[in-house]
């Protein structure tokens, strides 16, 4: 079913049958180039979005402006496609009759291209196949706070088969921008806020995603999350140092570790340079310096972008003439440039065709990879052979609810009537109340990339295509009843909501308040894409609520549990000696009610950790842990940008010790490793998992160094009573660091490494001094901290 919009090209049906010129072998990429026209390479270097509409809700920004196209769907396929931009995700579509249509379409392209080339196909897959009725997985900030990317990887493998049953070929995703400024509004977008993080867990989902045949798609390249105030687009005000110390190494790692074959641009400028022109990045350092032999494509409207909003070119022509020079060989998502304004700058010799062919054979290799170049290509997703799909499996939700469990962190556990609030003991349960504006609401499990907030939420007369609990639907249908209140929404509470709210918190015995963010774009929400933070305080009246709530609640005797489910972290120093817990969930995905439930009531242990961290006040804490000295409390400044709760922290209802730490040497040369040790043992009366991680200290370094900077950690997991082995084997281009000279060195002296339970709490530190001479290293380092966990 369609929901009846606007759709800007119509595909007509589908007319079967092959071109009976058609070569027995398909031809190489070389006779490609060579036989090819100048129309029929420009239309291999940008794509046509099929489904866009250009009035109502936008879902990029300034689609209504930028995707309008006034030629037929014939012209615009009339000398070949390079790609066919979102066909499932841009309107609600059954995936049989999206299926249909895409091969209808590859149909028509084939036949209308003298070579019979199809379209490469993309989507959206950030949390999840962004279609309708496809799983929707939590968001990757939740990813990250489960420190495990093996599950990750598993997720993405999941996504990539869907993908590819629906006749897919590339997923936008991950995004490896490492947050700088928590008010940024695509925070819940990111893995979170320290580089190895970042690295590691987008890796992981980058190898399960090609591992199913689908190229990933690597974006922000590069800067995007650091620009000015944390609002979208703005500059980007960062030196060369810290651009490559903490933007580049996710990229670095997901490239040559995850093995991801295309790069997406970011729309921001970094010192006056938009990336989409930005050839020193682009060519110099992605291509030539690390060896990348895959695509870049624009991020939407970004090549138009540099003259409509940067305003670096003075024309449609010239634009197309940077991003292709600097190195974006696909335009996206729809032809803005690389058409007709490019081809007369062709034409004329202002730029050289030579440009034009070094970005088409990098097109034509991908597509050569894909099987799009071979003679026995079939249009029909396979899917249809099949003729039916379920996009949102028992197994995927089992995965769904097993990562949303994961990544809920415990904030806080105080005591009441003498034992821990949580888990909540069966008599706690018998008298329930949930109230708060994210009660009743499904879209507090829903990230803005999500289908249905990301393009359902425009089309209120179709129902969500999955199935997504809210906290109190499910607690309801698990306790049989409790009582409710949905307070108002995320921004708007009333007086009397909050007096209602208050009421059924002084009435029940455990009051569980869900606060937080709904997800949505360009200003139809308070967490996503466009949406920016003036501060973190809780949107709305929230906090006001949250207050009057907890007063009841304490005057009552009630067991209050906090749930702040969002895309970002909020300030919550007001309510942690007031709360009987916290618990912070980002956008846990369709089964993040349940899951919640599940560590609610101890049939999951907690075990996520903080992946930001969370502000002690609104205002005071807009960066994040990775900083220098001057950057954290200081006697030169009055106000304290210390966290309340810091990178890496999360609770559980078990203890664990941190014994029999060793090191294998107190010295180490600047190009050897070594090995840090250690035994974990669960204490505690459950089963249970903690994350061990490993910081860097440089005391001393040529430049100003981070106070410390996560080099390594390991999810263990243990029954009660039970002990592992935690070895940790650091080479000492873990140390590396962008020198005064701006290359990356490794230098001698002294180096300290914390094993500690999160970025604030150390349990043991090594020092270990190293001998030997400056040392050059480059995109070639070891970047990762092999780890090896062995059960006792």
């Amino acid at each position: 079913m369609t929901s009846g919009a606007a759709e800007k090209h119509v595909i007509p049906s589908p007319t079967v049958g092959k071109n009976p010129g058609e070569h027995a072998q398909g031809p190489s990429i070389d006779d490609l180039v060579l036989h090819m026209t100048l129309e029929e390479k420009l239309a291999q270097l940008a794509g046509v979005w099929v489904n866009a509409s250009t009035d109502g809700d936008s879902v990029a920004p300034l689609q209504n402006e930028m995707a309008g196209d006034s030629r037929s769907w014939e012209e615009m396929i009339a000398s070949g496609l390079g790609q066919i931009t979102r066909m499932y995700g841009t309107v609600p579509l059954e995936p049989l009759e999206g299926a249909r249509r895409l091969a209808a379409a590859q149909e028509q392209i084939m036949a209308a291209s003298r070579f019979r080339i199809p379209a490469q196909v993309h989507e959206e897959c950030l949390a999840g196949l962004a279609a309708w009725k496809a799983t929707t997985f939590p968001v990757p900030l939740a990813w990250g706070a489960t420190f495990n990317p093996s599950l990750v990887r598993r997720m993405a493998g999941l996504i990539g088969e869907q993908m590819r049953a629906l006749g897919v070929h590339q997923g936008l995703a991950p995004v490896l921008d490492v947050v700088r400024d928590l008010r940024w509004g695509r925070v819940e977008e990111t893995i979170g806020e320290d580089p190895y993080l970042v690295g590691t867990v987008a890796s992981a989902y980058v190898s399960g995603l090609e591992g199913a045949g689908i190229v990933a798609t690597l974006k922000h390249f590069v800067g995007y999350s650091a620009s000015r105030a944390g609002r979208n687009h703005a500059p980007v005000s960062m030196g060369p140092r810290e651009l490559a110390d903490v933007m580049l190494p996710p990229f670095e790692m997901a490239l040559k570790h995850g093995g991801a074959r295309s790069v997406m641009h970011a729309y921001t400028d970094t010192d006056g340079i938009p990336a989409a022109a930005n050839r020193a990045l682009l060519t110099s350092l992605l291509r030539e310096e690390w060896g990348f032999a895959g695509t870049v494509v624009a991020d939407y409207f970004g090549v138009a972008f540099l003259n409509v909003t940067h305003g670096v070119a003075a024309d449609s022509g010239e634009a197309a003439a940077l991003a292709l020079t600097a190195g974006v060989d696909v335009e996206l998502p729809t032809v803005n440039c690389y058409g007709r304004p490019l081809l007369e700058r062709v034409r004329s010799g202002e730029v050289s065709e030579s440009l034009v062919d070094t970005a088409l054979r990098r097109v034509l290799r991908q597509k050569q990879e894909a099987g799009l170049l071979a003679p026995d290509f079939d249009p029909a997703p396979p899917v249809l052979a099949s003729g039916a799909i379920d996009l949102d499996p028992a197994g995927n939700r089992v995965l769904a609810r097993e990562l949303a469990a994961q990544s809920l962190v415990l904030l806080t556990n105080r005591m009441h009537d003498g034992a821990p609030s949580l888990p909540l003991p069966a008599q706690a349960l018998a008298s329930l109340g949930v109230v708060g504006p994210l009660a009743e609401d499904p879209f507090a499990m829903l990230g803005c990339y999500s289908f249905d907030a990301h393009v359902g939420a425009s089309h209120p007369d179709v129902p969500m295509g999955i199935r997504v609990p809210t906290v109190a639907a499910a607690g309801r249908e698990r306790f049989g009843s409790l009582r409710s209140a949905a307070t108002g929404t995320c921004e708007n509470i009333t007086d009397e909501q909050i007096e209602e709210a208050c009421d059924i918190a002084a009435s029940v015995d455990t009051c569980v308040i869900v606060v937080g963010d709904n997800a949505g774009l360009f200003g139809r929400g308070t967490s996503g894409e466009g949406n920016d933070a003036a501060d973190l305080q809780l949107p709305g009246d929230q906090h006001r609520m949250l207050d009057h709530v907890l007063s009841a609640a304490q005057a009552a005797g009630t067991r209050s549990v906090v749930v702040v489910l969002s895309g970002r972290p909020y300030a919550l120093g007001d309510f942690t000696d007031r709360a009987g817990a916290i618990i912070q969930g980002f956008f846990p995905g369709e089964e993040g009610a349940e899951a919640l439930w599940d560590v609610l009531t101890g049939a999951v242990n907690p075990s996520g950790k903080l992946p930001v961290s969370v502000p002690r006040t609104s205002g005071g804490q807009p960066g994040t842990y990775l900083h220098s000295r001057l950057a954290g409390p200081s006697g030169v400044s009055a106000l304290d940008p210390s966290p309340l709760f810091g990178f890496g922290h999360g609770l559980s209802y078990t203890s664990f010790e941190f014994s029999g730490h060793a090191a294998s040497a107190p010295t180490m040369s600047t190009a050897d490793a070594v090995t840090v040790a250690l035994t974990v043992t669960n204490t505690g009366p459950a089963d249970g998992a903690e994350v061990v991680q490993l910081y860097l200290e440089d005391p001393v370094g040529e430049v100003v160094r981070p106070v410390r900077e996560l080099i390594g950690y390991a999810r263990v997991e243990l029954a009660s009573g039970a002990s592992a082995r935690v070895e940790f084997r650091v080479h000492a281009d873990r140390t590396s660091f962008t020198g005064v000279d701006l290359k990356r060195v490794v230098t001698p002296g002294v180096v300290k490494l914390h094993v500690a339970t999160s970025s604030t709490a150390d349990v043991h530190t090594h020092e270990v001094i190293l001998q030997g001479g400056r040392r050059v290293v480059g995109y070639g380092r070891e970047m990762l901290t092999p780890v090896t966990v062995t059960q006792q």
